[in-house]
């Protein structure tokens, strides 16, 4: 069961990694909007992995900003602290995809009776640890395909779809 999971959540990763790899830099260092979705995607995959979430330390650094302080294009909160290049991101998300790896491959009967639990508020996470794997994965996988529909739409550039972890070269 493990090794299917891993097989699901790794292709999401890579097929997150491929679609930022291949973007044109061009096209990266001009569409706010596509850097802002690749930030927030690197640093929600690494925090949804993160046991318990008030251990997480993302390797890029952000400040939470009201919506006044935004830039218009970005989708949430988590206000990245400089402009990161593609490279750094990429390199975060090699670094995420690894931790998601070895957290599902280590999953035990014990394990999965853990819980992923932000606090005790209304609108807090808490959840078992094989839903916030899968909630994690489809996050991942709802980005990555708002990044490929934006390169498809703006540039006819299609990237490739991954089966499996491992079957495509990012």
């Amino acid at each position: 069961m493990k090794e299917i999971i891993w097989n699901q959540f790794g292709a999401s990763i890579d097929m997150l990694i491929n679609v930022i790899s291949n973007c044109p830099d061009n096209y990266f260092e001009r569409n706010p909007r596509f850097y802002f979705i690749a930030f927030h995607s690197a640093i929600f995959l690494d925090y949804y992995a993160t046991l318990p979430p008030g251990n997480f330390s993302p390797l890029l650094s952000f400040t939470q900003k009201g919506p006044e302080d935004r830039p218009k294009e970005a989708i949430d909160d988590s206000i990245p602290d400089k402009i990161y290049s593609k490279e750094e991101l990429v390199d975060y998300l090699k670094q995420s995809r690894e931790k998601c790896k070895q957290l599902v491959l280590s999953l035990t009967d014990e394990k999965l009776n853990e819980r992923f639990k932000e606090g005790d508020g209304p609108n807090d996470m808490d959840y078992p640890i094989l839903e916030i794997l899968l909630y994690n994965m489809r996050h991942t996988q709802h980005h990555t395909a708002q990044l490929n529909l934006l390169l498809r739409q703006d540039l006819d550039q299609h990237m490739e779809w991954s089966f499996r972890a491992g079957d495509i070269d990012s």
